[in-house]
């Protein structure tokens, strides 16, 4: 039988492959390490205080905090109390980007932190479970001379977790409180070069509105965007990889329609990964830069989910089939108490995400971090996310392990073989054994990608915003991922070359265990020797 070309290609060969896989990787690497800067920028912003008078206090006037048409300002509130201005009258201006510099579309995304200052008073401290409520407006323009365009506006609730760290005393009055930051909005595209946000914080004793929140002295925002030059690495990278993946994908699938027999589940899976890893390459964010497309963070998310889904799958499957016999393999219904799991969480990332980010696409100001439950929810998500996908990791080695005890189990014929089948044999156990390592460190690194993208993620929204991920990670396991898919639908492509002939007419010796060795299984239909070894070895 042909087999495979992981079975049939000479080591000299598959030792090039190797290298030069391994040549891939290590460049996927430097290309974030050394050209790609981190993958996200913090700039801090201080709020301007404008004052609106009574005569302009409409909703469709946009307060500047500098420029030519910059507002009315006070320096702090006490210069308010002393001009006899009311709260409801102060807005909070901020112009995103600081002056002289530009948004760009190349940012993808903006996030932004918001703090409050809030000074210690004895006659005006923060109650327990204080809300502060804010009435925010965002508008944008691409020209410094242009008017602003209303692009959001909404009425928030903040839930203020504030700490003063000494003794609440007339002495220590004017110090301020440590507050969490809170999240406050997310633009899924950074379409336009200029954004506004006016901010107000309303006060009514009667309707309990931002009463008991203490003296709120500023407003700082963290805005968190992505660097321009890791997006260009980033889009480039794709460009280079989806047609790699998509002509060995169509080199891989017409060989296998090329052969005598149907394919079997392995293959299919294969495929299927091999379509999965296309679509999460195609280059789609290109358009990003162009259009204004607010739903592009929400869409690369559910490419994410689709790949990891399918490669998780795809691991249990590639496992599975060196353990079933013949009359249970290349069933996908088999597998059903593993898949199933994978497609529920799979499933369940997609309604969070859609919680949050498919509201955002109406609300940039909406955050399912902004509640107690909303935030224990996401917490717990996180943890659960976490710890799930390290049982996923130590079931795979499991499986790995059963699979290794399944195939040493065979080794017991190899002694009786004639000595170049015996040596044959070893060396396609040898292989098979050194891919299924590669695989688990495949696997241990995507675990931890997971794990370190949800923390990362969830640190945003928490608190510690300076946390990064080094460019490096993301492009070496972006590029694992295509390699590793792209070393599999080589490696378990159809061989042209006929190993059962050549050996033949070479060793025509052969005795008797051999014989039977190699004609008791040409009835299991399968990819590979060690695939059909191992499901003759499982039946009997």
């Amino acid at each position: 039988m042909a087999g495979a070309i992981i079975e049939n290609m000479s080591t000299k060969k598959l030792v090039i492959v190797g290298v030069i896989l391994l040549v891939f990787q290590a460049f996927s690497f430097m290309v974030g390490g050394l050209i790609a800067p981190s993958p996200t920028t913090a700039v801090h912003y201080l709020a301007t205080k404008c004052v609106d008078t009574v005569k302009h206090h409409q909703s469709t006037k946009w307060f500047m905090p500098w420029g030519p048409n910059q507002c009315d300002k006070i320096r702090d509130f006490d210069e308010a109390m002393s001009k006899k201005i009311e709260a409801n009258n102060i807005v909070f201006a901020v112009h995103i980007p600081l002056p002289n510099k530009e948004m760009s579309p190349w940012f993808q995304f903006m996030l932004v932190i918001l703090q409050f200052d809030i000074a210690f008073k004895m006659y005006n401290q923060i109650d327990d479970g204080a809300l502060a409520t804010i009435d925010v407006g965002l508008a944008y323009r691409d020209d410094t001379l242009g008017e602003w365009t209303e692009m959001a506006h909404s009425i928030e609730q903040r839930k203020l977790s504030c700490n003063f760290t000494t003794t609440k005393t007339y002495e220590n009055e004017g110090r301020y409180y440590e507050c969490d930051l809170l999240p406050f909005m997310e633009l899924g595209n950074v379409a336009h070069k200029y954004y506004l946000l006016n901010i107000r914080l309303p006060v009514s004793e009667r309707k309990k509105i931002n009463v008991g929140i203490g003296e709120i002295k500023d407003i700082r925002l963290v805005g968190i965007h992505q660097n321009g030059g890791f997006t260009k690495v980033w889009f480039a990278m794709k460009t280079f990889l989806t047609p790699s993946i998509l002509i060995i994908l169509v080199w891989y699938w017409r060989r296998i329609t090329l052969m005598m027999r149907p394919p079997v589940l392995l293959e299919k899976v294969i495929f299927a990964l091999g379509l999965c890893m296309t679509f999460i390459n195609i280059p789609v964010e290109w358009f990003s830069v162009g259009f204004n497309w607010t739903w592009m963070l929400l869409f690369g998310d559910i490419r994410q989910g689709i790949f990891y889904a399918m490669l998780l799958s795809f691991w249990i499957i590639f496992c599975g089939e060196h353990l079933m016999d013949q009359m249970e393999r290349n069933h996908f219904s088999i597998y059903w108490k593993q898949v199933g799991p994978i497609v529920f969480g799979s499933f369940c990332l997609f309604i969070f995400d859609m919680c949050e980010r498919g509201v955002q696409l109406k609300n940039p100001f909406y955050s399912i971090w902004a509640s107690d439950v909303g935030t224990e929810l996401a917490m717990a998500f996180i943890i659960v996310a976490g710890i799930c996908a390290c049982l996923y990791f130590l079931f795979l080695c499991f499986m790995v392990f059963q699979v290794f005890r399944n195939i040493s189990g065979k080794r017991s014929s190899l002694p009786a073989m004639s000595k170049a089948r015996r040596l044959h044999y070893e060396g396609l156990i040898f292989r098979f054994k050194f891919l299924m390592l590669v695989t688990l460190t495949c696997a241990a690194m995507t675990v931890i990608f997971f794990i370190i993208s949800q923390v990362n993620e969830g640190h945003w929204h928490w608190g510690d915003y300076t946390v990064q991920v080094n460019s490096a990670f993301f492009t070496g396991i972006y590029g694992m991922w295509n390699l590793y898919v792209f070393a599999i639908m080589f490696l378990y492509a159809p061989s042209h070359k006929r190993y059962g002939d050549e050996q033949s007419r070479g060793d025509a010796g052969a005795s008797g265990e051999d014989i039977q060795l190699t004609t008791t299984i040409t009835h299991v239909d399968g990819p590979t020797e060690i695939y059909k070894l191992t499901g003759k070895e499982a039946q009997e």
